[in-house]
């Protein structure tokens, strides 16, 4: 990340470990750029584990971050909770990929079942989600970095899995992404692209997702008996 990112300073302080099922509260990798400081010359480009779940300035309370873990794109500029951050505190999110349930229409008499998904980039790169970050200064005078991710209107075929999904920035936007200097509400929304946009692909995987305490690599491989909305196969291929 430190490379492909162009990081400056690595400030994660030995804090990222790989994590296979990332839930709300938990520290996630971040890409962001600060101001520069009293002692700076220039903008610094740092690596952080953030907080997942932002946690506004002005909020009193820590647990307003367990609701703020997703960010609309549509209104992310006019909420009082995002706006500030939207234009000045802006990073990157890099993930392999993130999952979605789908919820299958129930039968006559019958629960509607459920199956999550693995939805990741075709060619195996990184995604770099769009996202937002806050510091808040906690009563015991101790600084919190939070983040939250901007989401979308699905589209394409993923749709049919879930009707939302995280917008990403491309690597050509990264720098102005990441700009403190950029404020401009319309210029920044125009860096913001759906993470779909036929690049991405998804396959079923195992319901052990559900409960975070299994994390390991075997959460993203293929499930056997999974079925992708729409195909009537005995196992689903990817998209």
């Amino acid at each position: 990340m430190i490379e492909e990112f162009q990081v400056q300073l690595d400030a994660t302080e030995d804090a990222i470990r790989p994590d296979y099922n990332v839930a709300p509260t938990k520290k996630v990798p971040a890409v962001l750029t600060r101001p520069p400081g009293d002692d700076e010359e220039e903008a610094v480009r740092q690596l952080r584990a953030l907080r997942w779940g932002l946690v506004p300035s002005w909020a009193k309370d820590i647990k307003i971050g367990n609701r703020l873990i997703n960010a609309r794109a549509e209104t992310v500029h006019e909420k009082p909770s995002f706006r500030r951050a939207f234009a000045k505190r802006r990073c990157l999110l890099p993930a392999d990929g993130f999952f979605e349930w789908y919820t299958a229409q129930a039968e006559e008499g019958r629960k509607p079942s459920k199956q999550p998904f693995f939805i990741r980039p075709r060619d195996g790169a990184v995604m770099a989600m769009a996202g937002l970050y806050e510091l808040w200064r906690s009563p015991e005078d101790e600084w919190l970095w939070t983040c939250t991710v901007i989401t979308t209107q699905a589209t394409d075929d993923v749709g049919r899995i879930h009707d939302r999904m995280p917008m990403v920035v491309r690597p050509e936007h990264w720098d102005d992404w990441l700009d403190p200097g950029l404020t401009a509400v319309e210029e920044v929304r125009e860096l913001l692209v759906p993470a779909m946009n036929g690049t991405m692909e998804a396959y079923p995987v195992s319901k052990a997702v559900n409960n975070v305490k299994n994390n390991g690599p075997e959460l993203i491989r293929p499930a056997t008996d999974g079925h992708i909305p729409g195909d009537h196969s005995e196992s689903s291929s990817l998209f």
